[in-house]
């Protein structure tokens, strides 16, 4: 099935994919992945996953966050950010070759959390559905000595609207002091736990 969608950069045919997901309303969310393609360069052309935090790398522009927007909105995002390396601004092509399927998040209930700063394992942590942030930091290996203790931030962003949100956790106060959360917080997909150096005298 071929379906046409007429958008700010020309009318485009699409016959691959899902059809619900071809229609230029359509939002993405993390874990479908795109078809981009620039008519100018073609070595551009490629598929894209997007990951659990809403993001995409695409050449010449990075990172992007498609998830919470429009097929169309991520289009004319890309060929704005392209334009900058192209004598006119290029034709671009999104659309949704995949779509994230339920039933995988069935057979493998776990999911990505990610882990920077002064904790002793940084980096991508695969983790159980209800774990905590204290857990959490617990599987990153502790916080290294350096560790701003009471400055302990959560970077959580919404699949809907692609915004960030930053929440603060003091490690002395577990329980929370009414400005922080409390190490109880349970973790979602993508989150982001950052741990920065403390300052002098902290």
């Amino acid at each position: 099935m071929t379906i046409v969608v007429t958008g700010a950069v020309g009318t485009v045919a699409f016959g691959v994919g899902p059809a619900s997901a071809q229609a230029g309303s359509y939002i993405i969310k993390p874990g479908d992945t795109l078809r981009l393609e620039v008519l100018e360069d073609t070595s551009l052309n490629r598929n894209a996953l997007v990951l659990p935090d809403g993001t995409i790398s695409f050449p010449l522009v990075g990172v992007i966050r498609p998830s919470g927007r429009t097929v169309n909105q991520v289009q004319n995002m890309l060929r704005g950010r392209l334009a900058p390396n192209f004598a006119t601004p290029p034709t671009v092509h999104v659309s949704v070759a995949a779509l994230r399927n339920p039933a995988e998040d069935l057979a493998d209930p776990q999911f990505d959390i990610f882990a920077l700063g002064e904790v002793l394992a940084p980096g991508r942590k695969e983790v159980e559905p209800g774990i905590t942030l204290l857990q959490f930091l617990a599987e990153a290996g502790g916080l290294s000595r350096f560790a701003a203790e009471k400055r302990i931030e959560l970077h959580r962003t919404d699949p809907q609207t692609g915004q960030v949100a930053t929440f603060l956790f003091n490690y002395r106060v577990p329980q929370g002091d009414g400005s922080t959360i409390n190490g109880g917080t349970r973790l979602q997909a993508g989150d982001v736990i950052k741990v920065p150096q403390k300052r002098l005298f902290e």
